[in-house]
C-alpha cells in the first residue's frame, strides 16, 4: 500500500509503545497527527533493541516493566485509525512478529487498519515469507538503506520495499544529532536509480533546520529518539510536549 507524503519533507514520527503507558501512548500519537506527523512509527518495545541508542533503549525498558506487547500495539493501532487516517507503520524487531507468527501478524495488522510494517533486523534477503503475507494484504513493507549498502543491497531493498524507503542517515545506533552527515544526500541520491517510492531519511534528526534540510533531497524526514526523549522528559503533559515540538519541527519547511 502506498503511504501519502502531502507535503515534502513530510514527518515520519517515531514513538516507543506503552512508555510511559498506552493511554498516554494514543494521546501522544493523536497529538503528533494533529501537529503535522503524516506517518507514526507505532515502535513495539524490545529487549535487546541492537539498533536503538539509549534514550529508545530506555523508553523501551519503561515499556516492557509495564508488560506492553505486540498484540497490545496492534490494539493501540485499531484504536488510534478510528480517529484518524493518518499512516501508521509498526516498527518492530523481528523476534515480536516470530512468536506471534508472521502470517497471524499480518491479518491483525490488516485487520487493525495498519498500512505497513517495518522490522529493522530483518534482512532483505531472508524475507520471502513475510513478504509474501504482507503483500498478500496490501501492506506496506519499509526496509532500511544504510550508506554502506551495496549498490547490488540497494537494488534489493528497493525491489522488496513498498509504501516508502527507509533511508539510514549514517552508521550506528538511533539518536539525536548536532549535523545531518553526507551519507544521507548521496544514500538518497543511490536508491533514487532503483526505486520511485518516496524516500525517508531517519537516524539523528532533531532541529527545524535539519528537518527542513531533509527536504531538499529527499520526501520525509523520520525523528524518533527527539520525539522519545521529548517524552521522557515531560512527564503528565506528554501530548501536549510532543506536539509542541512537532510544531516547531514543521514550521520553517
Amino acid at each position: 500500500m502506498p503511504l501519502a507524503f502531502q507535503k515534502r519533507p513530510s514527518l515520519v514520527a517515531y514513538v516507543t509503545c506503552g512508555d510511559p503507558d498506552l493511554a498516554t501512548t494514543r494521546a501522544v500519537v493523536l497529538a503528533a497527527i494533529a501537529a503535522g506527523a503524516d506517518v507514526i512509527e507505532l515502535g513495539v518495545p524490545f529487549s535487546d533493541p541492537l539498533a536503538d541508542g539509549p534514550v529508545i533503549q530506555r523508553a523501551s525498558e519503561r515499556a516492557l516493566r509495564h508488560g506492553t506487547t505486540l498484540e497490545q500495539v496492534l490494539k493501540l493501532a485499531k484504536e488510534v485509525r478510528a480517529q484518524s487516517q493518518a499512516g501508521l507503520i509498526i516498527f518492530s524487531y523481528l523476534n515480536p512478529i516470530m512468536r506471534m507468527g508472521v502470517e497471524k501478524f499480518a491479518a491483525a495488522a490488516k485487520d487493525a487498519g495498519i498500512d505497513g510494517a517495518l522490522v529493522t533486523d530483518l534482512p532483505v534477503e531472508e524475507a520471502a515469507g513475510y513478504l509474501a503475507e504482507m503483500r498478500k494484504r496490501n501492506l506496506a513493507t519499509v526496509f532500511l538503506a544504510a550508506p554502506t549498502s551495496t549498490d547490488h543491497r540497494l537494488k534489493l531493498v528497493a525491489q522488496a520495499s513498498s509504501g516508502f524507503v527507509y533511508a539510514v542517515s549514517r552508521t550506528g545506533v538511533t539518536g539525536a544529532r548536532k549535523q545531518l552527515p553526507d551519507d544521507a544526500k548521496n544514500l538518497v541520491r543511490r536508491l533514487r536509480k532503483y526505486t520511485q517510492l518516496p524516500i525517508a531519511v531517519g537516524f539523528g534528526i532533531s532541529t527545524p533546520e535539519q528537518f527542513a534540510a531533509i527536504g531538499k533531497f529527499a520526501d520525509a524526514a523520520v525523528v524518533g529518539s527527539a520525539i522519545v526523549e521529548t517524552i521522557e522528559r515531560n512527564h503528565g503533559q506528554e501530548a501536549a510536549a510532543v506536539a509542541q515540538f512537532i510544531k516547531g519541527l514543521v514550521a520553517g519547511s
